[in-house]
């Protein structure tokens, strides 16, 4: 299997991605000493490796979300790249559901809304500090278009792509999470372990810049729905990752489990963390 990274677990069949094509293993959990043979539902994934890793989620609407990179640091949009899509769990009738997304690998949805959310890393080696990755909401799916690679965070042209663009004609990020801070797994907190003020907010990792000289970030940050397709405030949940401009650790995704607490995974140390909450 090439570059496996997605999976989504749905009525006992796990789904695989890769940047290929996306498979499936229908009663996994009885057969997990010899998984059977993999179905195959998509295959027609453009394939490249930048930017390819997937991650895939299964809506509220039963459709399987998919999204497909930009295969660049910078470049001209092509078709089949730089979107977010849905399909039937047998990979029929895609339908695009964002465009002008350079990459995610993070997304959830509104327990309330059902609205789709997700992080993105904005272009490199533009500058130290510009532009920001982005938390994003889809207010109109089909319809929403978030710029790239014309307009970068929102209200940023890009200097070779944005040549007579208009960055307020594309849908606005709903909140900036740094310069190549690398933000990337996000969940909303649907447990009760945690205190009250946590229901419903959004937990973001962040992986940490890889190429900025200054390192920050390698963290986990919560934000606040502002009710109105926004974000209130945001702030640090669980820091102390970097130490003398060096990682300690490297966030990567966030997952809440059912008694409420939290897992972090961390690439950095190939470590797992959970996150409990005891009231006092």
């Amino acid at each position: 299997m090439f570059l496996p990274n997605g999976i989504e677990f749905h009525k006992g069949s796990l789904f695989v991605a890769t940047p290929k094509d996306i498979t499936r293993y229908d009663n996994i959990e009885a057969n997990l000493d010899t998984p059977p043979k993999p179905v195959m539902v998509y295959d027609k994934l453009p394939g490249q490796v930048p930017h390819g890793w997937k991650f895939i989620k299964i809506g509220p609407d039963g459709k399987l979300y998919v999204p497909t990179g930009a295969p660049c640091n910078i470049c001209e949009r092509t078709e089949g790249f730089m979107q977010i899509a849905k399909m039937n769990l047998d990979g029929s009738n895609v339908e695009i559901v964002a465009k002008g997304v350079r990459n995610t690998v993070g997304f959830d949805f509104d327990p309330k809304t059902g609205d789709l959310w997700y992080t993105n890393n904005g272009r490199d080696w533009l500058s130290e500090d510009l532009p920001n990755d982005t938390l994003n909401r889809v207010g109109k799916p089909g319809k929403d278009d978030f710029g790239y690679p014309y307009c970068h965070q929102g209200n940023m042209a890009d200097p070779q792509y944005g040549w007579g663009k208009d960055c307020s004609q594309f849908t606005q990020p709903a909140a900036m999470t740094g310069p190549h801070a690398g933000t990337l797994g996000m969940r909303f907190y649907t447990g009760k372990m945690f205190p009250s003020k946590y229901q419903n907010a959004i937990f973001i990792a962040r992986h940490g810049p890889w190429n900025r000289t200054k390192k920050y970030a390698a963290d986990v940050m919560v934000a606040w729905l502002d009710g109105k397709g926004g974000i209130a405030k945001m702030e640090p949940f669980m820091t102390g990752l970097v130490e003398n401009n060096e990682y300690l650790g490297r966030p990567v995704d966030v997952l809440v489990l059912k008694d409420g607490s939290m897992l972090v995974s961390d690439d950095h140390n190939g470590a797992i963390y959970r996150i409990s909450y005891k009231g006092t």
